[in-house]
């Protein structure tokens, strides 16, 4: 499989590395980055970056290719697939796809022109064997109804650090840090409610990487924990003094199109880290945990454990529990032979759309009503309409 890659940052230097385990024939043809991260990476697995050019047109112009994968900034992704997707090409990019609703809604019309199959995204969690055990326990009756569901991502202070070094410490690059990060979680659990969110509340701050907390102050000196992690662009050392605009905790409720709520805690601060959910249905409850691996399926009729499991990533130097190796296989499958994916552009949309009422939400300290949002954005998918459109207050 020949691919072409826009923004060759550490996360796609990082996939190009799996997708080359997966498949022994997939080669990158070509790469747009001034500054490639990743790229000493993938050299030093022997695997060959392509040829440099100057602008996606460029590449596009001078390679043939099965896929072309966006890694760039953020902010820089709309305009990104929308080179690759009318150039006929199918594209696969990062998390998040775009970075606010108005770039939603363009998205939204831009699929309706071309067809939402040509955009593949990557929302690596939903590939994970966790979360696909969770699907099928659901699917197999054993928590009936979802009623309500507690979750969380937390990680611990050299990767929050790292966040208020890296260029994602600033909200105008890669949107808020519950967008760039958490926005994967808000993925996996609109798909087990199976309704989009209607009234979202939030609260948070920055409240442990301020200045009062750096390490001097109580004596220590500034820990290399805090610098572990390499940043890239427009990368920084300071961590506690950090000039980024992105909270390092933020709590937020949901509710549901179909009654379900949803309580949802992130924390960049956290050390012993874990990202757990318990799903409680009217017939039983679910609980996991991506970093301690387990799962568990307890029966509300009379209390025993049904489903008990544990899981271990494939290799020391993997990421996101094994999942980026099925997330391989999978887009080489579908690329190569149209086989189905668990997770599409529109899903990626729907979790980028609720990221965002969540910060409007803390932001304003309102309650936020998504159906207007909602109405507009399947006007941009039918066709009928797209443009600008305020997140409404309830």
């Amino acid at each position: 499989m020949k691919v072409g890659i826009i923004g060759l940052g550490f996360r796609l230097g990082y996939l190009g590395f799996v997708f080359n385990q997966m498949d022994p024939d997939f080669e990158i043809v070509g790469y747009v980055d001034p500054a490639p991260a990743g790229k000493p990476m993938l050299e030093e697995k022997g695997i060959s970056a392509g040829n440099a050019y100057d602008t996606p047109q460029e590449l596009i112009e001078n390679e043939e290719m099965d896929l072309l994968m966006i890694g760039s900034p953020n902010h820089m992704h709309l305009d990104h697939i929308r080179i690759g997707i009318e150039a006929g090409l199918k594209v696969f990019s990062e998390k998040p796809i775009v970075m606010t609703v108005e770039q939603s809604l363009e998205l939204a019309a831009l699929l309706h022109l071309h067809g939402n199959e040509r955009l593949l995204v990557g929302l690596v969690l939903r590939y994970s064997p966790l979360y696909q055990d969770l699907r099928k326990a659901q699917q197999d009756g054993l928590l009936g109804d979802v009623v309500s569901i507690e979750a969380s991502e937390h990680i611990q202070p050299y990767h929050g650090a790292f966040f208020m070094r890296d260029w994602r410490r600033y909200e105008s690059y890669a949107g808020s840090f519950m967008l760039e990060k958490c926005c994967h979680d808000l993925d996996l659990y609109n798909g087990v409610v199976g309704a989009r969110p209607r009234y979202v509340a939030s609260f948070g701050g920055r409240k442990s990487f301020t200045p009062q907390n750096a390490p001097g102050n109580d004596g220590v000196n500034d820990l290399e924990v805090y610098h572990s992690k390499p940043s890239g662009w427009l990368g920084a050392d300071n961590v506690f003094d950090s000039d980024g605009d992105i909270v390092d905790y933020q709590t937020a409720i949901v509710e549901y199109d179909n009654g379900v709520s949803v309580a949802f805690h992130t924390n960049l601060n956290v050390p012993d880290e874990f990202r757990r959910f318990c799903v409680i249905g009217a017939k039983g409850m679910a609980e996991g945990d991506f970093v301690r691996g387990f799962f568990n399926v307890h029966s509300a009729r009379n209390n025993e454990k049904v489903i008990a499991k544990t899981y271990q990533a494939p290799s020391e130097t993997s990421h996101h529990y094994g999942a980026d190796e099925q997330m391989a296989e999978d887009v080489i499958k579908h690329v190569r032979h149209g086989a189905p994916l668990p997770v599409s552009a529109l899903d990626a949309l729907e979790a980028g759309i609720l990221a965002l009422s969540m910060d409007e939400a803390r932001r304003t300290r309102t309650v936020v009503d998504l159906s207007p949002v909602w109405r507009r954005y399947d006007d941009a998918l039918n066709g009928m309409t797209s443009g600008h459109i305020p997140l409404k207050s309830a």
